[in-house]
């Protein structure tokens, strides 16, 4: 019989476990702040408030920021969470792989150069955030809090984010390799 402790030591979780967590926690999110469930505003903060460092200012001033106003948030929060929460869990789990740049599947199709590796993943990163900016939200924004309130753009996007990364996965993978 499976522990509640011995949970935070399982490589993988059940995907309605999984489900479940992330519907209450949309739930708490909406009940707490009044807000939907995302992250990708966090990262156009960020750059903004780099941005606004380094021009002493001036970038607090652009439209868009002025939108999304520049300030650390509980977002920022849940995006911490996110990455802390990823990698105790790798650690609790056996899973940690210290100095592996490259994974297996990629390491199979393009080679074990970790150069390559971080700057496709760098590249990629980019294109996707600037797609979740230009679609006014990330798969966390449109594919959880959206979808549950039934939006139909999220519907959309998120139809459109299968698509495109069945398309995306099958030229890497099968047409580039």
């Amino acid at each position: 019989m499976e522990t509640i402790a011995s949970i935070l030591t399982d490589t993988q979780w059940s995907p309605y476990a999984a489900g479940i967590g992330i519907g209450i926690l949309s739930w708490l999110s909406f009940l707490i702040s009044g807000k939907p469930l995302a992250t990708s505003t966090t990262f156009a903060r960020a750059g903004g408030m780099i941005e606004d460092f380094f021009t002493e200012g001036e970038a607090e001033q652009k439209p868009y920021y002025k939108k999304i106003r520049l300030h650390i948030n509980w977002q920022w929060m849940l995006v911490l969470g996110v990455v802390v929460g990823s990698f105790l869990s790798a650690i609790f789990s056996g899973d940690f792989q210290s100095g592996v740049w490259v994974p297996s599947l990629w390491a199979s199709a393009f080679g074990n150069n970790a150069l390559v590796r971080v700057v496709a993943a760098f590249i990629g990163g980019i294109i996707l955030g600037y797609g979740a900016r230009f679609a006014d939200g990330c798969t966390s924004g449109h594919g959880i809090s959206g979808t549950l309130q039934l939006a139909v753009s999220s519907w959309v996007s998120v139809i459109f984010f299968f698509i495109g990364g069945i398309i995306t996965a099958h030229i890497i993978y099968q047409v580039i390799a």
